[in-house]
């Protein structure tokens, strides 16, 4: 059996998880509502503040669907709760973030500013001129659009410069070497 499947899943105060008869998981709390459809393969019990995730046989399928609707549901129930964040960092010489009202503008070395617009769930703060904080409540959708962003312009395997993730170790190559 699926080692994170069977583990239950604690509902936080302030927090709502409802399950109809279609697999549909409803998740309602204090930062929005989440909600997604589930394989039917699959039985998801709500019962004394707590979620069980239980699989009907033991094909090879259910066995793989066991242990990942239980990892969504608990970031669903994570994210409506305290939320997600990823932190971006602009490195370079005149890289620069500024937001303005709900986009955020990038000057990362392009004949132009790029600008980045926030999407349904996803909220922008930016600290400084070199920070980006993506906010939202969807754990996938905050990491899509930090990738999105990242994306613009990826760290340079020579100078180091670009938008990385906060932490992120960026190897850097060495240049070229003169002739002898």
């Amino acid at each position: 059996m699926s080692r994170i499947g069977r583990l239950p899943i604690e509902i936080p105060k302030g927090v709502t998880v409802t399950v109809n008869d279609d697999n549909l998981v409803i998740v309602k709390g204090p930062k929005g509502t989440l909600e997604k459809k589930f394989s039917k393969l699959i039985d998801i019990i709500v019962e004394d503040n707590n979620v069980m995730i239980k699989r009907k046989s033991d094909s090879k399928q259910e066995r793989a669907l066991h242990g990942t609707t239980r990892a969504l549901i608990a970031n669903m129930i994570t994210g409506v709760s305290s939320g997600y964040e990823k932190i971006l960092e602009i490195v370079g010489v005149g890289y620069r973030v500024a937001k303005q009202g709900k986009k955020i503008v990038l000057t990362v070395g392009y004949s132009h500013p790029v600008e980045v617009e926030e999407e349904n769930g996803i909220e922008f703060a930016v600290d400084g001129t070199n920070k980006i904080i993506v906010k939202g409540t969807d754990k996938q959708q905050v990491g899509q659009i930090a990738a999105k962003i990242r994306s613009i312009r990826e760290p340079d395997a020579y100078k180091g410069k670009g938008i990385r993730y906060a932490g992120e170790y960026v190897r850097l190559k060495e240049g070229k070497t003169g002739k002898k």
